[in-house]
């Protein structure tokens, strides 16, 4: 017996309605945390489909309420953008704040090279020796994220 195909549309939870742009960020905004003496406030945004749950500390407001979907741009900072030749797309750890990034480049964006890793992060390298346009969409990279990823909120 074969086994049933899905579609792409039957795969999203929750469903997509309407397109975003793919360089926005998709999720469900879980937990809001107030600053503390030793830490930045933070949201904890998850991801569908996967099982990520990215700790980020809030760029301006954040609007959604807890347990609703939010869209918006997550950058990161990273400190060497390395091409690669095999792997997939990655967020490490699953829980907690992205340490380590691998996926495939969708644009440029001034000073940042948009990466699609289960979800789209935009990132600035930080080596001197590299800029953002020597990079190419469609290319397989991967990188360490250094600390004070932020998540701004669409309007």
């Amino acid at each position: 017996m074969r086994p049933t195909r899905l579609a792409f549309s039957d795969m999203i939870t929750p469903s997509p309605t309407t397109k975003i742009d793919p360089r926005l960020a998709r999720g469900v905004l879980q937990s809001h945390e107030a600053a503390t003496a030793t830490r930045p406030a933070r949201v904890v945004i998850s991801i569908p489909n996967t099982s990520y749950e990215l700790h980020l500390i809030p760029s301006g407001t954040i609007k959604a309420e807890i347990g609703k979907r939010i869209v918006g741009t997550i950058r990161a900072r990273a400190r060497r953008i390395d091409r690669v030749e095999s792997g997939g797309r990655y967020v490490e750890p699953v829980f907690g704040r992205p340490r380590r990034v691998q996926g495939t480049v969708l644009a440029i964006e001034g000073a940042s090279v948009v990466v699609h890793a289960g979800v789209p992060i935009h990132c600035e390298p930080t080596d001197p020796r590299q800029q953002a346009s020597q990079f190419q969409p469609g290319e397989l990279v991967s990188f360490d994220v250094l600390d004070g990823a932020t998540f701004t909120q669409s309007a």
